[in-house]
């Protein structure tokens, strides 16, 4: 059995003492951010590893934080990908029986359909927009 001598190194940063930077709610030092926040700006992490963790509600909840100056600028989808995606919503949005597109996602796996083709229950005519018609005017 013959090993060679890649396998047998190990990554190891001498710096690192093994604690991570936590830091309380509002408390992390300028610089760093989250993801939301990161996107918010319009960066994303660009492939960064966190630097340190922000931890509230007595430790049950958590996000990673990262540099903002190694941030990038968000990727902007193109025209055929925003298509892709308005297609994919759209057959969540649109009851098959009535072809009506809603503002919301239809509960199409547990009903079937929208709630006014499934039991009746009248739907604000400002939640959907009717499906494309027939335009000729005879």
């Amino acid at each position: 059995m013959s090993t060679t001598a890649d396998e047998d190194l190990v990554d190891v940063d001498p710096y690192d003492d093994g604690s991570f930077p936590q830091f309380r709610f509002k408390q992390a030092p300028r610089g760093l951010a989250t993801r939301r926040q990161l996107r918010a700006m319009g960066l994303s992490p660009g492939g960064q590893e966190p630097v340190a963790q922000l931890v509230w509600r007595r430790g049950a909840r958590m996000a990673w934080l990262y540099r903002i100056d190694l941030a990038r600028p968000k990727r902007v989808p193109t025209l055929a990908q925003e298509r892709a995606l308005d297609r994919a919503m759209a057959a969540r949005q649109t009851c098959p029986a009535c072809r009506r597109r809603y503002h919301h996602v239809l509960p199409l796996r547990t009903l079937g359909s929208c709630l006014e083709c499934y039991d009746g229950t009248p739907a604000d005519p400002a939640t959907y927009t009717l499906p494309p018609g027939h335009t000729l005017a005879a």
